[in-house]
């Protein structure tokens, strides 16, 4: 299973996950969560970081045009999509993208499942609340191209793992605090996803 360690905030957080062997880093360019990061700041730890990680832009309630600008000004190499935008939206998209469901029935974990999308449990915040999707939705489902979110941690990982999900997506469950991850939780969670 891949690993996204999402709602880095500064350097040395991007640096220890990518050593730990995160696949892509998250970045929260939504205003109202404690793990937002500036446009400034993501290019700088963006320009530092080593080729071949995914540099990920979550974006909640804007227009095309704003997730275009900032993907270009942070080079973001894919775009989070963590709400149900306006008609067009997509079509206007410069860049690669992937939409996030926030799931609250079994029934919408099936939504968009003709390609690669984010579970995410249901928080009016929009994530990082520790919540986690009822796994039982996911029993005899294909979940091969189903990223998990959501009350993720080192803890419960072996009850994920034997779902096959293509990735797990994690921010407050590797966190000391919000917005500054813990080097030891962050570790112990890619360890434990990379090796089964």
């Amino acid at each position: 299973m891949r690993v996204k360690i999402c709602g880095i905030t500064n350097l040395e957080d991007a640096l220890w996950a990518i050593e730990y062997g995160a696949d892509a880093l998250g970045f929260v360019f939504y205003e109202k969560s404690p793990r937002y990061i500036s446009v400034d700041k993501a290019r700088e730890i963006v320009d530092i970081l080593p080729p071949f990680i995914e540099r990920v832009g979550l974006f909640v309630n804007c227009d095309s045009s704003h997730v275009n600008r900032v993907c270009f000004d942070t080079q973001m190499s894919l775009a989070q999509i963590h709400f149900e935008p306006e008609v067009n939206f997509f079509e206007e998209l410069k860049y690669k993208y992937m939409r996030v469901i926030r799931a609250d029935s079994k029934e919408k974990i099936s939504n968009f499942a003709d390609g690669y999308r984010i579970v995410d449990a249901f928080v009016d915040s929009y994530g990082g609340e520790g919540k986690r999707v009822d796994l039982s939705w996911f029993d005899n489902q294909d979940c091969s191209n189903i990223i998990l979110a959501g009350g993720l941690d080192s803890q419960n990982l072996e009850e994920v793992i034997k779902y096959n999900f293509y990735g797990v997506d994690v921010s407050s469950g590797v966190e000391a605090f919000k917005g500054k991850k813990d080097r030891l939780k962050m570790k112990n969670f890619i360890e434990m996803v990379k090796n089964g």
